[in-house]
């Protein structure tokens, strides 16, 4: 089984405030009303292999 990957953890990932497509992925170049993986995973097969955990905030 192969584990979720969580686009709200990556750096690649965005949140475009359109209703229509409210998730964009940076690394792909695209905006999506679905998380960026699943479109990866749903027209390649293949996981998403841009995946990189952001880096922490410091405060």
């Amino acid at each position: 089984m192969e584990e979720r990957i969580i686009c709200q953890k990556c750096k690649f990932y965005f949140v475009t405030w359109q209703p229509a497509k409210p998730h964009g992925c940076k690394a792909y170049g695209f905006k999506s009303k679905m998380l960026p993986s699943i479109v990866v995973k749903n027209s390649s097969g293949f996981p998403c292999s841009f995946f990189q955990f952001k880096k922490p905030h410091n405060k």
